[in-house]
């Protein structure tokens, strides 16, 4: 009878703390892009130099075709959600301006 009392009770709780054990998976989405990256763009850079430089853009903008969006999302398994946002616009096939969550660089007006 005591064993009863003794096994019963540990039969319940053991389910329950191995819920806290569970491993979540992290979810990366588009485009990872470090700040080294960003350094590098100039302005009057071709498209084709910045899809060289940064990959394909995750968004291309429907009405202006000369805006590139490059998003990222980052979802940890346990812990704050990280999103950026790189918005480029070009002028005649020319990069002319950066804007979103990164910086232009001091050497961006120099040009190439």
């Amino acid at each position: 009878m005591q064993l009863k009392t003794l096994i019963l009770p540990l039969l319940f709780t053991l389910p329950l703390t191995g819920c806290s054990l569970v491993y979540k998976v992290d979810i990366p989405q588009g485009n990872y892009i470090e700040e080294k990256q960003v350094e590098q763009l100039r302005q009057g850079m071709s498209q084709e130099q910045v899809r060289f430089l940064l990959g394909n853009p995750m968004n291309l903008d429907t009405f202006n075709h000369d805006r590139w969006v490059y998003l990222y999302y980052f979802k940890p398994g346990r812990g704050e959600v990280e999103q950026k946002q790189l918005v480029l616009d070009f002028s005649n096939n020319a990069l002319i301006a950066i804007g979103g969550d990164y910086q232009a660089p001091a050497a961006f007006t120099q040009g190439l």
